[in-house]
């Protein structure tokens, strides 16, 4: 199967499975449970694990989740998977990042770490970056306090966004 896979980040068809809800896609590894815990992770808790694991890595403090950014995520990815457009939504007053797969799906841990992995682009020293980092760098923005996503699919692909608040990349600052 080939699978291709793309990143947008900035400083919400078929979306029947919000995070919210119990869902693994199709295919998917399911997430281990907590060690000493028998209940399974729901996709936004696995989401926010993932985010905040990243964000322990450069000592910033966790994000918490905001259902009112995961709604506002799960209406532009239910926009962009008819489409078949991959853009940020216009006049967004929040940090997105988005993730799009054909021919496969992904799990939290996946998209969060698709993001992470730009971190080996950026360079804290000169806050510069050599290639794609904004993802990384939004996750990691130590003035973002709350995040929310959302994934919406049809039958050739799947769409993640996730919104912060308040937003990062912000030119002339350093994520942390």
């Amino acid at each position: 199967m080939l699978t291709l896979v793309i990143l947008i980040a900035s400083s919400v068809a078929q979306a029947q499975y919000p995070l919210g809800l119990q869902y693994l896609p199709s295919g998917a590894p399911p997430h281990g449970p907590p060690v000493g815990s028998r209940t399974q992770l729901s996709p936004s808790q696995a989401m926010l694990d993932a985010h905040n694991a990243v964000r322990a890595r450069v000592g910033v403090p966790p994000l918490v989740w905001s259902a009112q950014l995961a709604d506002v995520a799960q209406d532009w990815a239910n926009e962009l998977i008819p489409t078949g457009a991959l853009s940020h939504r216009p006049n967004n007053r929040y940090g997105e990042n988005i993730y799009a797969i054909a021919g496969g799906h992904a799990a939290p841990a996946e998209v969060v770490g698709s993001w992470a992995n730009e971190a080996r682009a950026y360079d804290i020293r000169s806050n510069t970056c050599s290639g794609v980092c904004g993802h990384y760098t939004q996750i990691v923005w130590g003035k973002t306090r709350a995040v929310g996503c959302a994934v919406a699919r049809n039958r050739q692909r799947e769409i993640w966004v996730c919104n912060y608040d308040p937003p990062g990349n912000v030119i002339g600052f350093r994520p942390y």
